[in-house]
């Protein structure tokens, strides 16, 4: 059944089922959704219920700090807003980074996509697909023999190795503090995982929880410290010393640079021997759950990331680009500086455009609030029962591309990137696809299986691959042109606001774990004139727009069955594929910091 893309394809006469707060994600998100006789989703809202304020608190400051205030939108996203930002500043100045910056930033970029990746499906949407509780029941020796088909090269993978993990699980169970995992809905039928699955996935869950504390250290090499690392515009905050040893040396001498490369390795080791095969693993075993797709198999977009020559957007590992109407044969250029090409919507939106204008590039982008409940809405503005999605319900915009509403995300740029023709991308799709249709003789094909809630999370799991492969590849770039006698990692040359244009306005681009993020500014008379982001969770979370079209988290939940609707595993499994960012996606607060409205959840 095709997924519908437009509100007037959505029947919400059904029972209405609320999901207030969707939990294990950053922010605070609600979601609606009606069900109908079959327990089948046929109309779904999503609603970004919190704000942010950095764009308005930006205006008038110095534009070389904006990094620094944009890199508090989120604690999860370690550091892609400094850089997005550091991007947008020397775009608007005309300022070109040295060689060393462009890799130390590209390994503290990837850096963040591991860690996100890893912790994202481990401790964050695992538990979409994990029963915990059921490891209890698991055999030990079973689990070290299904660890040993799953991957062979992992070292952790003896009876006895497993029978601890299930006494450590046994003894938190008994002590009645289950923490995240006290209100899981673990009888219900829509979990498959075998006992001896569900041991093993949480014996990993325990092992991405040492990892990830040790992949972050690099940003405390390169950047001082985790989470917001520092950033400069002009290249990045860190000085080179390969021969300085203990405090009398530079951050960046040899002893930290083979730092960086254990922990690189050790990344590299746990996502093949562990993370992909899981993802795998988990995919097999729910081989008919192939919901989730929504926009993905119809339109997609990617910004570009990776670049392997500085400034040459052709040498990006994963390339820009868009595909829409569900035409994977073509894939149409992005530029976000054309103002036809990206514009903001706030017709569902808790905004207001001076003017009653259609809608806006960021460039020219406002951030008004105007919050007000539908006539249809059941319940107060402090108590909202059901919204009413035919007026405004969102704090979140709605940004479109050329008219489109866009899925930005690793399963989006993996789509972009796999038309595109790059191999290694291919290569890993191709590889894992055919372990699939192995492993379950479905044989898919690629548009049946990549569009879809297992689809999203695989894609991740393969870009955490990428990222540790090619930052082995950073790191000897890095050390050879130190050796070569390059220790340069900023260009000043433009620090000094005087030699400044009177004007000037950039972007900044990256793809962020979620998608694809921009950061736009105009500068005048050496300050911030204006400030708009969009970042992957607007894309994804938006609300409707004038023209009815549905945002992506929205589309995905169409067509959902549902085992039980008031136990909604299969509305979290798919949102939680998206990894929202409520905090990076709403807008915006009075500049003196003062309460312009509350929004009560409960």
């Amino acid at each position: 059944m095709n997924t519908p893309m437009n509100a007037s394809d959505l029947d919400n006469s059904g029972r209405r089922i609320v999901v207030d707060p969707v939990t294990r994600i950053e922010g605070h998100m609600r979601c609606e959704v009606n069900v109908d006789d079959n327990n089948v989703i046929r109309n779904a809202v999503s609603t970004g219920t919190m704000w942010r304020g950095l764009e308005v608190i930006l205006k008038g400051r110095d534009p070389r700090d904006a990094w620094a205030f944009v890199e508090r939108i989120c604690g999860v996203c370690t550091g892609t807003h400094a850089l997005t930002s550091v991007r947008a500043v020397e775009d608007a100045l005309g300022i070109q980074i040295p060689l060393n910056a462009h890799l130390i930033r590209h390994l503290m970029d990837k850096t963040l996509q591991v860690h996100d990746h890893i912790v994202h499906f481990y401790h964050l949407h695992a538990l979409d697909w994990v029963n915990p509780v059921n490891a209890l029941k698991a055999d030990p020796v079973g689990t070290s023999d299904l660890q040993k088909m799953v991957s062979p090269h992992h070292p952790k993978s003896s009876p006895g190795y497993f029978k601890d993990v299930q006494t450590r699980l046994k003894k938190f169970v008994e002590t009645g503090q289950l923490g995240l995992f006290s209100n899981g809905y673990w009888d219900n039928p829509a979990y498959k995982l075998p006992p001896e699955a569900d041991l093993m996935a949480v014996a990993h869950y325990l092992e991405a929880l040492d990892l990830q504390k040790d992949i972050v250290k690099i940003h405390t090499i390169f950047g001082g410290k985790n989470p917001h690392p520092n950033f400069m515009v002009g290249g990045v905050a860190c000085a080179i010393n390969i021969d300085g040893v203990g405090a009398s040396g530079a951050p960046v001498n040899m002893t930290s640079l083979n730092f960086v490369l254990q922990r690189i390795q050790e990344a590299q080791a746990f996502t093949k021997n562990v993370y992909l095969p899981d993802v795998l693993a988990v995919a097999g075993i729910y081989k008919d759950w192939l919901h989730g797709g929504g926009l993905a198999s119809q339109n997609v977009l990617s910004y570009g990331t990776y670049q392997k020559v500085p400034y040459d957007k052709s040498s990006e590992l994963l390339p820009a680009g868009a595909i829409v109407n569900g035409n994977w044969n073509e894939v149409h250029e992005v530029d976000v500086r054309d103002p036809e090409q990206i514009k903001e919507f706030v017709d569902h939106s808790w905004y207001t455009y001076e003017g009653d204008k259609q809608g806006l590039h960021p460039w020219d982008g406002e951030t008004a609030p105007k919050f007000e409940l539908g006539p249809n809405t059941v319940g107060s503005r402090t108590d909202i029962k059901e919204i009413d999605e035919s007026a405004k319900y969102s704090w979140i915009k709605a940004p479109r591309w050329k008219g489109h509403a866009m899925e930005v995300g690793p399963l989006a740029r993996y789509i972009v990137a796999y038309v595109s023709g790059k191999e290694y991308v291919q290569e890993q799709v191709d590889r894992s696809l055919s372990a699939f249709n192995q492993n379950t003789g479905l044989g898919l094909g690629l548009k049946q299986f990549l569009p879809s809630t297992l689809g999203r999370t695989l894609a991740r799991a393969l870009e955490c691959e990428l990222c540790v492969d090619t930052m082995l590849d950073d790191w000897h770039q890095l050390v050879g042109n130190i050796k070569n006698g390059d220790s340069s990692t900023a260009n000043v040359e433009k620090w000094d606001p005087a030699s400044w244009p009177k004007e000037a306005m950039g972007v900044g681009t990256n793809e962020a774990p979620r998608g694809a993020l921009g950061h736009w500014i105009k500068i005048k008379d050496g300050k911030i004139e204006n400030y708009q982001a969009i970042v992957p969770t607007t894309w994804n979370g938006s609300p409707r727009d004038a023209e009815g079209n549905i945002g992506a988290f929205e589309a995905a939940l169409m067509n959902t069955p549902m085992e039980r609707p008031d136990e909604p595993v299969e509305i979290l499994r798919t949102l939680h594929s998206f990894d929202p960012c409520l905090a990076c996606s709403t807008h915006v607060m009075s500049a003196d910091g003062q309460e312009l409205t509350k929004v009560k959840i409960r």
